[in-house]
């Protein structure tokens, strides 16, 4: 059997946390999270086609890699 892989900084215990915090939520309390999300001038949502998700997230990474204090 194998063993359940995590991503960094991810155990078992909050994948389980998370998963409570989304259970326990109700539908105003997520509607009210996802609009919220829509708001951030952060980040943008947009729609790519499947195919580019892996160089879009390896584009994530590096990003990430390359803004680290």
């Amino acid at each position: 059997m194998k063993q359940n892989e995590f991503p960094p900084g991810w155990d078992e215990e909050r994948v389980r946390s998370v998963i409570a915090y989304y259970d326990q939520q109700t539908e105003d309390e997520a509607v009210a999270e996802a609009e919220a999300a829509l708001q951030n001038e952060s980040s943008t949502l947009m729609k790519i086609p499947t195919e580019l998700v892996p160089a879009v997230l390896e584009l994530i990474d590096k990003h990430l890699a390359n803004n680290q204090p």
